[in-house]
C-alpha cells in the first residue's frame, strides 16, 4: 500500500501516536497516585481509564468503517455500484469531490442587507443576538460547574449525596438535541447541495467530542475560572495547529497577542491556591485534561475550516459532526453499560434531569446563535460577545460557587482579556485595509 500523504490517511494516523504518546507520559503520574483512596476510588475513577475505555469504545465504530471505506475505494464503487443501497454508500464515503470556495455569498448578502437596514433595527438585532449568546453560554456554564462539581440528592439526614461522574454521557445528551435541531433547521429551510463524504464529518466530531469530555472531566480537577481562562488562551494551540493542518501564516501581531495571553495566564495559575484540591495529583491531571481540550478543540475548528471548502452551510456542518458524535458516544456507552447507569442516575434525580436537558438545549440554542450573528454582523462582533462572555462567567463562578482570585491573578486576566481585544481590533484594521485595497479600480488588459 502507498503511503499517501492526503487528510484522509495521515493525519488521523498522526493523532493516534500523538495521543498514544501523551498518554504514555502521563500514565506514571497518575499511576503514582492511584493507590490514594481518598482520591481514587478504585480505576472506574482514574480518568485517564475512563478516557481509554472511551476511546476503545469509539475504535469499534472507527475501525470496521476505515476498513469499509478502504474497500469501496478500492473496489472502485463509485463507478461499478448498483442497488438500493448505493446512494447512501456514495453520499457516506465519496461524496460530490467538486470542492468550492468557502460559502461566504450567504453571510456577506446577509450582511450587505443588515447595513441596508435602519440603525434601529439593527441595534434590535445586535441586542436580540448578544443577549441570546450571553444566556445560553452563560446558564450553559453555571450549569456544567453544577452539575460536575455538586452533589444530587442530599439531605441532613443521609448527609452528602451522590455525584454524577459519566462527562461522556452529559456529551451525549448535548449532541443528540443539537442533532435533532439542525436536522429540524435542514428541513424546514432550504440549504446548499452537500458535496462532503460524510465520513470527512468523523474527525471533526471524534476531536470535539473528546474535547467536550475533556471539558467536562476537567472541572472535577480544576475550578471553573481557571478552564475559562484556559479557554480563551486556546488561540496558541489554534495556531499552531493551523501551521501543521492547513499551512497558514501568521502576522507579527498575532504571536505578540498570543505572547501576552500565555503570560497573563500563567500569572492566574501561578497565583492561584492549591488548599482546595488535596494532593498534587488533582492539579497536575486537571491541567493535563485541560491541555488535551485546547489539543482537541484546535484541530477541531481547523479541520472543520478545511470541510468548508466543500459547498455546506454552517448547520449541515453542525449536523454532520453531530450525527458521528452520538453515534460514537452512544455506541461506547453502551458497551460500557454506562447508558443505562446514567439514566438511573437521571431517575433517582429529577433535579440532575432537568439540568441535563437544559445544559443541552443551552448548548443547542448556542451553535444556531453563533450562526445568525456570524451571518448578520461578521466574525468579529461575534468574537467581541462571545470575549464579553467569558470575562462574565469568571465573575459568575466566583460569586456563586466561592472562588477567590489573588490579586495577580485578576491582573493575569485583565492581561489575557487586554490580549483578546488587541486581536480583534487588529483583525478589524488588516480587513478594512484589505477592502480598501480591494476597492481599488484594477485595469483589464
Amino acid at each position: 500500500m502507498k503511503c499517501s500523504t492526503s487528510p484522509d490517511s495521515s493525519r488521523p494516523i498522526g493523532g493516534v501516536s500523538l495521543c498514544w504518546c501523551a498518554a504514555l507520559c502521563v500514565l506514571p503520574s497518575v499511576l503514582a497516585d492511584a493507590e490514594d483512596a481518598s482520591l481514587l476510588g478504585g480505576w472506574q475513577d482514574v480518568w485517564l481509564f475512563r478516557l481509554f475505555l472511551n476511546v476503545l469504545g469509539y475504535a469499534t465504530i472507527i475501525i470496521p468503517g476505515y476498513f469499509l471505506i478502504s474497500y469501496f475505494k478500492r473496489i472502485n464503487y463509485l463507478e461499478t455500484g448498483r442497488g438500493l443501497c448505493f446512494p447512501v454508500i456514495k453520499t457516506c464515503v465519496f461524496g460530490n469531490e467538486s470542492k468550492t470556495g468557502l460559502l461566504d455569498d450567504a453571510s456577506s448578502a446577509a450582511r450587505n442587507e443588515s447595513e441596508s437596514s435602519s440603525s434601529a433595527r439593527q441595534a434590535v438585532k445586535l441586542i436580540f443576538c448578544a443577549a441570546g449568546l450571553q444566556v445560553s453560554y452563560l446558564t450553559w456554564g453555571v450549569l456544567q460547574e453544577r452539575v460536575m462539581t455538586r452533589s444530587y440528592g442530599a439531605t441532613e439526614a443521609e448527609g452528602s449525596g451522590e455525584r454524577f461522574k459519566d462527562s461522556q454521557f452529559l456529551v451525549f445528551m448535548n449532541r443528540i438535541l443539537a442533532l435533532t435541531v439542525s436536522g429540524l433547521w435542514c428541513l424546514l429551510f432550504k440549504q446548499p447541495r452537500h458535496g462532503a463524504p460524510m465520513y470527512k464529518y468523523s474527525f471533526a466530531s471524534l476531536s470535539n467530542i473528546l474535547s467536550s469530555w475533556c471539558q467536562y472531566e476537567a472541572l472535577k480537577y480544576i475550578s471553573f475560572p481557571t478552564q475559562v481562562l484556559a479557554k480563551a488562551s486556546k488561540v496558541i494551540p489554534v495556531m499552531l495547529m493551523g501551521k501543521i493542518v492547513s499551512r497558514k501564516s501568521y502576522e507579527y501581531w498575532e504571536y505578540f497577542t498570543a505572547v501576552l495571553i500565555s503570560v497573563g495566564v500563567s500569572m492566574f495559575l501561578l497565583s492561584s491556591s492549591t488548599a482546595k484540591h488535596p494532593s498534587t495529583v488533582t492539579t497536575f491531571s486537571g491541567v493535563i485534561i485541560l491541555g488535551g481540550y485546547i489539543v482537541f478543540d484546535s484541530f477541531t475548528s481547523n479541520w472543520q475550516d478545511n470541510l468548508f471548502k466543500y459547498k455546506m452551510s454552517s448547520v449541515q456542518m453542525m449536523f454532520g459532526v453531530n450525527l458521528f458524535s452520538c453515534l460514537f458516544t452512544v455506541g461506547s456507552l453502551l458497551e460500557q453499560g454506562a447508558f443505562f447507569e446514567s439514566l438511573a442516575f437521571m431517575t433517582r434525580h429529577s433535579e440532575f434531569a432537568f439540568h441535563a436537558v437544559l445544559l443541552s438545549v443551552c448548548s443547542a440554542c448556542g451553535q444556531l446563535f453563533i450562526f445568525y450573528t456570524i451571518s448578520q454582523f461578521g466574525a468579529a462582533v461575534f468574537t467581541i460577545i462571545m470575549t464579553l462572555r467569558q470575562a462574565i462567567a469568571i465573575l459568575l463562578s466566583c460569586f456563586l460557587y466561592g472562588h477567590a482570585v489573588t490579586l495577580v491573578g485578576g491582573l493575569g486576566v485583565a492581561v489575557v482579556f487586554l490580549a483578546l481585544f488587541l486581536r480583534i481590533y487588529a483583525r478589524s484594521r488588516v480587513k478594512k485595509s484589505g477592502k480598501r485595497a480591494a476597492q481599488t479600480p484594477v485595469q483589464k488588459v
